[in-house]
């Protein structure tokens, strides 16, 4: 098996196929997110914390699969880096945070309330991940889109920069920016 394999028999031993989630169930956005990852070519680690994203819950969807003690059992299964982002994403604090990058290059962890400076590699990876996690919910949930479209018009282009370009690409497509 493989750790894509691994991670989706202990996404459906936690149950994510009965939590509702944006477009069905919390399994298939992130099984989707997963796959949008890898139309953009991202590493097997990136796309990896894409199918396992919402691990530990996030700013914006509070249900946890695991808590954040047990971090080693999530490592075990997609492996170190994988789990490091899943960590810092389902860990950031978005007020925090997302406004800011660009120039503080800064993501605040709602967990510690500490402020931790990733590597360029590690912003890239955690703007890709967040920018295609709120891509399949914006396009899944009118409700969603309605509410927090004109955010992400506002906020994900000031992370060009930041972000690969293909999945820039995709959002200015989904978002209908530019």
């Amino acid at each position: 098996m493989s750790r894509a394999d691994d991670a989706r028999a202990w996404l459906r031993d936690r149950g994510a196929e009965s939590i509702p989630h944006a477009g069905g169930s919390l399994y298939e956005h992130l099984d989707r997110v997963h796959a949008r990852l890898a139309t953009h070519e991202l590493s097997e680690d990136e796309r990896l914390a894409g199918l396992t994203h919402a691990a530990y819950g996030t700013d914006g969807f509070p249900v946890a699969l695991l808590e954040v003690t047990e971090r080693r059992r999530l490592r075990e299964i997609i492996g170190p880096e994988a789990e490091a982002l899943v960590y810092r994403y389902g860990g950031c604090d978005r007020d925090r945070t997302w406004r800011a990058l660009p120039e503080t290059q800064t993501v605040w962890s709602r967990f510690t309330g500490h402020a931790e400076s990733p590597t360029p590699a590690q912003v890239r990876a955690f703007a890709d991940l967040s920018i295609v996690n709120e891509l399949d919910v914006f396009e899944r949930s009118a409700e969603i889109a309605a509410k927090a479209g004109d955010y992400f018009r506002s906020v994900f282009p000031t992370w060009a920069r930041l972000a690969s370009p293909s999945v820039m690409e995709d959002c200015q497509r989904v978002l209908t920016i530019g």
